[in-house]
C-alpha cells in the first residue's frame, strides 16, 4: 500500500482522491497546504487523516512514501526535485515542464535518490487511449497520414492562474499539452519540425493555440487548444483507408466511445470504462513497489517539453522549428 501526500488542495487533487479509493495500492493519507486550517478542513471533508500548514511539513513526515503535485506550472519542477531529495516518489500534474533541461534536472535527482518520477497524464492509462493506439498499430485504417487533437474551454476568471505568464499559465501548457501528447503516442515517434500560431490573453499567455506538428514518414498533426473557446474535446486519426474519431478523448465522462469507419461501413467500438487516475496511480504504485517501470517516464516527458518549447518558439518567430 502506497501512503500519498498531496502537495495543495489545488481543484484537481479531487480526482486523485477518488482515483485513489478505488485502487488496490493507493491510500492518501495527508494534504499540505500554505494555511493549516484549509488544509484541516479539506482533508475532514474528505477523510483524510492528516493535514499541514506546509510543504515542508508534509515530506518531512515518514508517514508519506510518494507525493501528488498539483501546483501551477512554473513550480512543478522545484517542488518535484525538493520531495524526491526528501525521499518521496512524485506524481507531477502534467506539464511537468517547457523546458527540457529542467526535465533532465529532475530526472537526474530521480536517479541519484531511487525515487520514482512521473508526469501525470491521465489519458494515457485509459483503455480507450490504448484500443486507439492498437487500432492504428494493427492498421484498421491503413497507413497513419493526418491526426488531428482539440481540446478547449471557457474560462472567463482572470484571477485563475492559468491566465498568469508568471506561473506559466496557458492554453498549450494546459489543456494543449493532451493535444501534443496524443500525436505523439499516436504517431508513434517525436515531430521533426513544428509551427505554431497564438492569441495572447492575460497577462501575455497564449489564449489560444494552434499548431502543426510534422511526424516522420509525411505524418502531419494538427493541434488546437483554447482558454476562451466553447469546449472541444477531440480527436480525430486520419488513415489511407479509414479514419478513427474519439469524442471525448482526454476526458470521458460519458464513456468510452470509438467511432472507426471504413469506406461506407461505421463500426462503434465502447472500450470500458474506468477511472483513468485509479489504472494511474496503480501501475505508479507497481512501480515503486519494484514492479516495472511506469510508462511515462524521462523519454515521454522530455518528447514532450521539446514540442512545447519548439511550439511556443515557433509561434513567437513567426518561422517553423526543427526538432
Amino acid at each position: 500500500m502506497i501512503r500519498w501526500g498531496i502537495l495543495s488542495t489545488a481543484r484537481i487533487a479531487d480526482r486523485i482522491v477518488d482515483g485513489a479509493r478505488g485502487a488496490e495500492n493507493a491510500q492518501i493519507t495527508a494534504v499540505g497546504s500554505r494555511d493549516l486550517a484549509r488544509a484541516r478542513a479539506w482533508a475532514d471533508e474528505r477523510g483524510i487523516e492528516h493535514a499541514y500548514g506546509s510543504y515542508e511539513e508534509l515530506l518531512a513526515s515518514p508517514e508519506i512514501d510518494a507525493v501528488y503535485i498539483p501546483l501551477p506550472n512554473s513550480m512543478h519542477v522545484q517542488w518535484s526535485i525538493t520531495a524526491l531529495e526528501a525521499g518521496k516518489h512524485v506524481l507531477c500534474e502534467k506539464p511537468l515542464a517547457r523546458d527540457p533541461a529542467e526535465v533532465d534536472r529532475a530526472f537526474d535527482v530521480a536517479e541519484r535518490e531511487g525515487r520514482v518520477l512521473m508526469e501525470a497524464f491521465m489519458w494515457r492509462f485509459h483503455p480507450q487511449t490504448e484500443e486507439v493506439v492498437r487500432l492504428v498499430r494493427d492498421g484498421a485504417i491503413g497507413d497513419l497520414r493526418v491526426i488531428r487533437a482539440a481540446f478547449g474551454f471557457n474560462l472567463p476568471w482572470m484571477e485563475n492562474v492559468r491566465w498568469s505568464a508568471e506561473l506559466e499559465g496557458g492554453a498549450l501548457m494546459d489543456v494543449g499539452c493532451y493535444c501534443i501528447s496524443g500525436a505523439r503516442v499516436i504517431a508513434g515517434t517525436e515531430p521533426e519540425r513544428v509551427s505554431g500560431e497564438q492569441v495572447l490573453g492575460g497577462d501575455g499567455v497564449d489564449a489560444r493555440f494552434a499548431g502543426v506538428l510534422r511526424f516522420p514518414g509525411d505524418v502531419l498533426a494538427t493541434i488546437d487548444c483554447g482558454m476562451d473557446v466553447h469546449r472541444r474535446n477531440q480527436i480525430e486519426v486520419v488513415g489511407s483507408e479509414g479514419t478513427i474519431l474519439v469524442p471525448s478523448p482526454w476526458q470521458t465522462p460519458l464513456g468510452a466511445r470509438i467511432e472507426l469507419s471504413r469506406g461506407d461501413a461505421l463500426e462503434v467500438v465502447e472500450p470500458e470504462s474506468v477511472d483513468p487516475y485509479t489504472r494511474e496511480l496503480e501501475e505508479f504504485g507497481c512501480a515503486v513497489s519494484g514492479g516495472p517501470p511506469p510508462r511515462l517516464g524521462r523519454d515521454d516527458s522530455l518528447g514532450q517539453a521539446r514540442t512545447i518549447q519548439a511550439l511556443y518558439r515557433a509561434a513567437d518567430t513567426g518561422a517553423a522549428v526543427s526538432l
